[in-house]
């Protein structure tokens, strides 16, 4: 792991305590992911596989970096000639699509920003984007033809960038509102290591398969920066429809050595007979964009023998907290603190809180570690809401236990106030996931003019189930024998699917919106 060493005087730790203790970061004063990270493995391992693609319609390539060196060098030659330069900011539109690795590193290298984006935008989303982000140019999959940037020039003259120059600007999911945007600098890449090597595992020189679009934050997490620190190769499957079946067939075909995708995914995996599909390949199985239910822990246990490790963290971050590799996935938390963030669970007064008290959680002592992003770009009333007491307050509620393990909630919005008491909407839906009709479900408040707010929870069945005022009934008994009966849902409106973001989180703000 000798790229790898450039940054970390030390990458072996003996236990938690020491990993927290001792994980130290080498900053270079001039870091980019373009010519350190990629130009610098094809100088020295020119075969090392970067990537490897493939889509439905019998399309498939691999890539190493010396492949994607080159390519990037055109690519940005490709940029510079229709304008592109420092500080510019593109819009990619390109879902999994191999060229998006290419033009991503490009415009890294020209010191330009990038700006993913989903193909479920609509109009009103790119319209939106243009506006707020002063967005120069915008690429997309069709687009891909008229960009022959493989006919370009494959020299490239370094540019000087800065640490602090804006690299990558996400546009948050916007489950409480419009999204905002989220501005990340060069060092970001490095705050992913801990996300890759710590939690996710990967190992130089094997697959790792995250299933995400380019067009959000997880593909960051799971499918470029971190991975390829790593020196593993990143595996990528542009679906044109997400099948739990193709996936399936994809980890028995390319045999991945560490898997990521958020619970939702896990949930439709587990409809499917996982035992007749080839997955012994995978040894590290994790999921991140929403808490894992202790149901589908359960069960993926019983199929893999492995323990889901879950991660969580932003689009405002790296990893967070996580079920690193010395700590033993308990089902339902987050797992404990990564060595990058001084992380913290404060009550209203921003005072830390006491073990199994709820609270949000905070970064603390910022002192600029790589991974966090820099600010809301041209939004000082959410800077103002989010920076306080020289913390950032990530919005979301958790609580710790007496070994350390962080607890998810919610987010600070989704908390339902029902009569005094305050209600997490991740409890109630654990609980409904564990009955047999229940394929995945969104608890959120409904208004009340006596109790203020009810918990309504908006289920989706299982095949072979059908809606009824019967199993509603059902499901709030089943819910007032599993749990404290205040919280049970009131209101029980079945639906055919969630809505959900182009991330694959629910939309509860939509639904709460339709209360």
């Amino acid at each position: 792991m000798t790229l790898l060493k450039r940054f970390l005087p030390r990458t072996e730790f003996d236990s938690y305590e020491d990993f927290m203790e001792n994980y130290r970061l080498n900053v270079p004063e001039r870091f980019n992911f373009g010519y350190d990270v990629v130009d610098a493995w094809a100088e020295t391992e020119t075969d090392k596989k970067a990537l490897v693609w493939c889509d439905d319609r019998g399309g498939e390539k691999t890539m190493t970096f010396a492949d994607m060196s080159e390519l990037s060098n055109r690519a940005a030659n490709g940029f510079k000639a229709r304008g592109i330069g420092k500080g510019d900011r593109v819009l990619l539109i390109l879902r999994q699509r191999w060229e998006y690795w290419v033009c991503a590193v490009a415009l890294h290298k020209l010191g330009a920003v990038v700006i993913p984006g989903s193909v479920q935008l609509t109009e009103k989303d790119i319209e939106y984007r243009v506006e707020m982000a002063g967005i120069k140019f915008i690429l997309t999959v069709d687009g891909l033809k008229d960009f022959d940037f493989e006919s370009c020039p494959a020299v490239l003259e370094r540019v000087d960038t800065r640490n602090e120059d804006p690299m990558l600007i996400y546009f948050s999911s916007g489950t409480t509102g419009m999204p905002k945007m989220v501005k990340h600098d060069f060092l970001h890449p490095l705050g992913q290591i801990v996300t890759a090597k710590y939690w996710q595992q990967v190992e130089e020189n094997t697959l790792h398969f995250s299933a995400s679009d380019s067009g959000w934050a997880k593909f960051g997490w799971g499918k470029i920066y971190g991975q390829w620190l790593c020196g593993a190769c990143v595996f990528a499957y542009d679906w044109d429809k997400f099948t739990a079946k193709s996936l399936l067939e994809k980890i028995q075909t390319y045999k991945p050595a560490t898997f990521c995708v958020p619970p939702t995914m896990y949930r439709f995996l587990l409809q499917e007979d996982m035992a007749s599909y080839d997955i012994s390949s995978v040894k590290r199985w994790c999921n991140a964009g929403e808490p894992l239910n202790p149901e589908v822990f359960d069960r993926m246990e019983a199929i893999t023998g492995c323990k889901l490790a879950e991660g969580f963290g932003q689009s405002e971050s790296s990893v967070l907290v996580a079920a690193f590799q010395w700590i033993e996935p308990r089902p339902g938390s987050m797992g404990k603190p990564a060595p990058l963030y001084d992380i913290d669970i404060v009550d209203e007064d921003g005072q830390s809180c006491e073990t199994g008290v709820e609270g949000e959680i905070v970064v603390r002592g910022l002192h600029n570690p790589s991974g966090l992003f820099k600010e809301y770009l041209n939004d000082p009333e959410a800077n103002a809401k989010a920076f306080q007491n020289g913390a950032y307050y990530t919005g979301d509620v958790a609580w710790r236990d007496d070994d350390g393990y962080y607890w998810f909630v919610g987010r600070n919005d989704d908390m339902i106030k029902c009569s005094g008491y305050r209600i997490g909407p991740f409890e109630v839906e654990s609980v409904l996931i564990t009955h047999e009709a229940v394929l995945e479900s969104a608890v959120t408040a409904a208004p009340d003019p006596v109790r203020g707010q009810v918990v309504k929870a908006t289920v989706v069945l299982k095949s072979g189930y059908r809606p009824s005022e019967a199993l509603a009934k059902e499901l709030q008994e089943y819910v007032k024998r599993v749990t404290a009966p205040y919280k049970y849902p009131r209101i029980v409106e079945f639906t055919d699917a969630l809505p959900k973001t182009a991330s694959g989180k629910t939309k509860r703000a939509e639904i709460r919106k339709k209360a």
